[in-house]
């Protein structure tokens, strides 16, 4: 784990002193993985995956019931699981999608979690799956209230509290050839 979070670039300061808290958690714990529901222990890895239609740079995420914001799919990385698998088994259980996300993580968070399980910290890998718009979903129902395709300008006009803190600056570091064309 150490050795992925050391190979992240940070996209700005920010990322940079997210990187340097996990490498100093990393040094400190050799237990990564929540335990108990929701928030045992405190802090945690996930994995966020974002589809992108590299066609026209939209992002696919889903209005997440619990946090009451609008997400990229993603969830608790399992004990002995590598995020990566993580990455690929969400997009499974929370759209029936069967894609491949890029194979290192392109930017990295940590964040408070909002709503119903709030209080504790999501240290997040977020990976990048390239999916066209056409591709058939079947979000989960229990877990989110719709799933939508997000161009980047309507991301821009919309009211940034909606979505995660951390979009648009992941956005902003998503190479040119998937942004859209």
């Amino acid at each position: 784990m150490h050795e992925l979070v050391t190979r992240l670039e940070p996209v700005d300061n920010l990322e940079g002193e997210h990187r340097g808290h996990v490498l100093g958690w990393l040094r400190r714990t050799d237990d990564v993985y929540r335990r108990v529901k929701p928030a045992e222990p405190v802090k945690h890895l996930v994995s966020y995956v974002v589809p992108v239609d590299p066609a026209d740079g939209s992002v696919l995420l889903v209005e997440h019931r619990n946090a009451g914001l609008w997400l990229p799919p993603g969830g608790h990385v399992e004990v002995d699981e590598e995020p990566y698998d993580t990455a690929v088994r969400e997009l499974e259980e929370e759209l029936e999608v069967v894609a491949k996300p890029w194979a290192e993580p392109l930017f990295l968070t940590v964040t408070e979690t909002v709503g119903l399980d709030s209080g504790h910290i999501d240290v997040s890998l977020w990976y990048v799956a390239e999916l066209h718009r056409g591709h058939e979903l079947r979000p989960d129902a229990g877990e989110f209230h719709q799933a939508r395709w997000w161009t980047p300008v309507e991301i821009a006009a919309a009211d940034p509290a909606h979505f995660d803190p951390h979009l648009g600056r992941f956005l902003s570091k998503l190479p040119t050839s998937v942004r859209g064309r």
